[in-house]
């Protein structure tokens, strides 16, 4: 694809003057960058190789990224030892959820984890007999599912929606798109706001964001959301403009739940699996967000 080819080449024209400048004058700040720009290379071959062997793989690589951001969230909150039987019903939801995505079955994936399964925990740890933390118990399975499985599986169903139902064709060029924009938010958010971010935009969850990151992101996202969507899509400039700032938006919100998570918790990363990045939880943050809200945009209007 075109595009793939255009990220990798912008991506190594970054990398070469990022090298240049880690070599010039080595400070601390340069050396982080240099440090996440080896791992997104990591992240892209990964992520080029799963698209590009069709949608089963792909879906089988999205249940995999819901399976280690599952483990690394319970990881980070301590469950009851009583739970543990609950524990494997809750990470065979899993394979359960993307069969469903895999067969185009959307009537079943939107009611499965926030209903079926949330009545199934409620039932089996209820059965348990310890009531003792109960509360805390329930609300941290059920918000690990809905994080990591039923929010990132839209990725999945982004991949194979179809006017017609089931697993037909690859909507490649759409989860392109998705994960494109979202990450540049990410990137744009954070490069405005080390640039130019003076005033504080959600003080009391993270500190670090910043008004002028955030519209700074938000306006790049946008632009290039007009850009490549009347090429890469069937969007259209207007319809590729409210995706644009769907993404934005959503990217944030996402990015800022989960710091609530992290600061509530006083941990930095959820994890240590990507260098440079933290964990897998810190890397798909604003996804889980941009994932549902764009899915439900373009089904909700036929942009597919």
């Amino acid at each position: 694809m075109v595009f793939l080819e255009i990220i990798i080449v912008t991506l190594s024209i970054v990398t070469t003057v990022i090298y240049g400048l880690v070599k010039y004058k080595p400070t601390a700040e340069l050396k982080e960058i240099w440090l996440r720009i080896r791992t997104w290379w990591m992240m892209i071959i990964i992520f080029m190789i799963a698209i590009l062997l069709g949608p089963v793989i792909s879906l089988v690589f999205f249940a995999l990224l819901s399976f280690l951001a599952l483990r690394e969230f319970l990881s980070l909150i301590p469950t009851r030892s009583v739970d543990r039987p609950t524990l494997l019903c809750v990470y065979l939801t899993i394979p359960m959820q993307y069969l469903l995505i895999a067969n185009g079955n959307y009537e079943i994936f939107v009611i499965f984890v926030p209903l079926i399964v949330f009545l199934f925990l409620a039932s089996s740890m209820v059965l348990a007999g310890e009531t003792p933390g109960f509360i805390s118990a329930i609300s941290t399975l059920n918000w690990g599912l809905m994080l990591t499985v039923y929010l990132l599986g839209y990725v999945g169903f982004v991949l194979v929606i179809t006017s017609d139902g089931g697993l037909i064709t690859s909507n490649a060029v759409l989860v392109l798109f998705l994960v494109f924009l979202t990450e540049l938010n990410d990137v744009a958010q954070y490069t405005f706001g080390k640039l130019f971010g003076t005033t504080t935009a959600i003080i009391k969850v993270s500190p670090n964001k910043t008004a002028e990151g955030f519209a700074g992101g938000l306006s790049i996202t946008i632009l290039s959301a007009v850009l490549i969507g009347p090429w890469l899509t069937s969007f259209t400039t207007w319809e590729s403009l409210i995706a644009g700032i769907l993404i934005g938006v959503a990217g944030f919100l996402g990015d800022i739940t989960i710091s609530a998570v992290k600061r509530d918790l006083g941990i930095k990363d959820t994890g240590r699996l990507l260098p440079g990045h933290g964990g897998v939880l810190d890397r798909v943050d604003s996804l889980l967000f941009t994932a549902p809200v764009f899915f439900h945009y373009i089904y909700q209007f036929k942009l597919y």
